[in-house]
């Protein structure tokens, strides 16, 4: 016996068991959905309108609460559609276009006669005189119809290859691809790239379909543990898949062109990814089950490439700092940065670093829920109907909206800048009290900043905060010889400078040093496919990068309680 749960606004239906959740057959049937808090009820995010089939009035209900036990209709606003996937990056590295993947016209000398000289060994001595001396691993599938490629060509042959591994022996010059994948929280960016001009052909973007099962790594490291980690392992896979072949397609590239991937994500995304469990993350001391990169057969993590593509990870460097900040490592060429410089990557996680190529601190922070939407009353992703900007004018509070039409809700860009203004105008004292009761509401929007929203902000900022000035502590230098600030991410690309610093979330001494660097993680994944060093270089980065763990540090918490105020910042 199964019911069907219809979505009109899709024209897509779907067949469900009974006691099947609404959440759940929205998964099923293949569409985006968001449960920040991994389908427990208490977010109230997954809302939707529902009514049994024939009867005339809806009801708001929350999706993941609402089991399915007659045939249903079922209005959703499909927020994830409208939400913009930041691609670009804006790192200090120059690619030198040495890419991870090669080509070149070989001549395999034939065979003397009296000796007995195999073909796979001819094809290594070719390969070694085009690529330089290495240990090339035997591959059965291009021994396969090697002698008869060489018997056809005369020995003249095209061979693409990837370290030590040859991927394709064939009589024409082939078409040679890479693609790049940022693995956020949130969302995911690609890059296809090609591998002998060092071009980028297509990028593209799109939300990371694990938020149907928690807003945060903690929850979707929960869900793992209790329901196994194929489905989050799963549906990453089928969303690099589509961005794959979407890129292909607009390039018009063959998928079987891909010869190599390269992954950069926090270490949960990596573990999830890869099918880690991350059963070693959620528990102390907190560390990665494997830290060092990563290459392997992209088909056996189920990417759709060339045959024997493959895929590269970034290392991370603790249980909460990843390969996407070796990634913005990369980006920043911070092997060769002379200045002392900090990179605040705010995202579903926030990660800093401080240092210089002489030396590095890193540390996380829990900054992400609040300021990307997951903890707010009205918060939003930055979608349609997201109020992404506030000003005052003239006195008057101002309000800009995603899409211009109503306002829904307040992305993380527009809840700064709605404090920020908030504190300028004297509706928020400097304790985080709104002066008006215990809500703000935006115009007649509908859109309101609730005592406890404020409250979020609070803890958040305050854990990046306090974060830097532990960091500068460690390091035994004062805020004032901070050179460079990059802000990575794309939270970090759309938030105001100057609000970001009035509510303390950077220090005000940093605002003239700040520089947005976009997607820092995906510039940095997409340098280290085209320039095979940086890729060597990668682990050396991780290693040489200390991982500071505020959680332990006794000076933590007062550093947090010093930050919770929004008054004006002593170093």
């Amino acid at each position: 016996m199964s019911f069907t749960v219809h979505f009109p606004l899709e024209g897509i239906s779907v067949a469900v068991a009974p006691g099947t959740t609404v959440l759940e057959a929205q998964i099923a049937a293949g569409l985006n959905v968001e449960a920040p808090c991994g389908g427990r009820g208490t977010c109230g995010k997954c809302t939707v309108a529902c009514r049994p089939v024939g009867e005339a009035a809806y009801a708001k209900v929350r999706a993941c609460q609402t089991r399915v036990f007659e045939d249903l209709e079922v209005l959703r606003r499909e927020e994830a559609a409208g939400m913009p996937v930041m691609v670009e990056g804006t790192g200090s590295g120059q690619a030198v276009c040495d890419p991870v993947v090669r080509s070149a016209r070989l001549h395999v000398a034939p065979c003397p006669r009296g000796r007995s000289v195999s073909d796979w060994l001819r094809l290594c001595r070719a390969l070694n005189a085009a690529f330089g001396e290495r240990t090339w691993e035997p591959s059965l599938e291009v021994c396969r119809d090697l002698s008869g490629r060489l018997q056809a060509g005369k020995g003249e042959v095209w061979a693409v290859v990837s370290g030590g591994h040859v991927l394709e022996v064939s009589a024409e010059k082939p078409r040679t691809c890479m693609v790049a994948f940022d693995l956020g929280t949130t969302t995911i960016a690609g890059y296809l790239i090609d591998a002998q001009t060092g071009l980028t052909l297509a990028t593209s973007g799109a939300p990371n379909p694990q938020a149907r099962y928690g807003a945060d790594v903690i929850s979707r490291a929960d869900y793992a543990l209790t329901h196994g980690v194929d489905a989050l392992s799963g549906c990453a896979r089928e969303a690099l898949n589509g961005l794959t072949r979407q890129m292909c397609a607009e390039a018009r590239v063959g998928t079987d062109r891909v010869f190599a991937f390269m992954l950069a994500g926090n270490t949960a995304m990596h573990h999830l990814f890869l099918g880690i469990s991350p059963d070693a993350l959620v528990r102390a001391p907190y560390n990665p089950v494997i830290d060092q990169p990563l290459s392997t057969e992209a088909g056996a993590c189920g990417l759709a490439g060339h045959p024997r593509a493959r895929l590269h990870v970034l290392p991370v460097i603790g249980g909460y700092v990843g390969a996407d900040t070796v990634a913005c490592l990369i980006s920043g060429d911070w092997l060769r940065r002379e200045a002392l410089s900090l990179m605040i990557d705010i995202g579903t996680n926030g990660e800093l670093v401080l240092g210089s190529r002489r030396r590095r601190l890193a540390c996380s922070t829990a900054a992400g829920p609040a300021l990307e939407g997951a903890k707010i009353s009205c918060g939003m992703r930055a979608a349609r109907g997201a109020v992404d900007h506030v000003w005052l004018e003239d006195g008057e509070i101002r309000w800009h909206v995603i899409g211009e039409g109503e306002a829904e809700g307040l992305c993380g860009s527009g809840l700064v800048d709605l404090v920020a203004v908030l504190l300028a105008c004297g509706k928020l004292d400097e304790n985080g009290r709104l002066e008006d009761g215990d809500r703000f509401e935006l115009g007649r929007t509908g859109v309101t900043l609730t005592q406890k929203d404020v409250r979020e902000v609070q803890l958040a900022k305050a854990a990046i905060a306090a974060g830097i000035r532990l960091m500068c502590q460690k390091m035994g230098v004062a805020l004032s010889e901070i050179e460079q600030v990059e802000i990575a991410g794309a939270f970090g690309n759309y938030i105001d400078p100057d609000n970001a610093c009035a509510i303390g979330l950077i220090p005000k001494e940093l605002r003239p040093h700040i520089n947005q660097v976009g997607n820092a993680a995906g510039e940095g994944a997409r340098l280290a496919l085209l320039d095979a060093q940086r890729w060597s270089q990668a682990d050396a980065l991780a290693r040489e990068t200390e991982f500071l763990e505020l959680a332990t540090m006794p000076e933590f918490q007062d550093a947090f309680v010093d930050q919770l105020t929004f008054c004006e910042d002593e170093e």
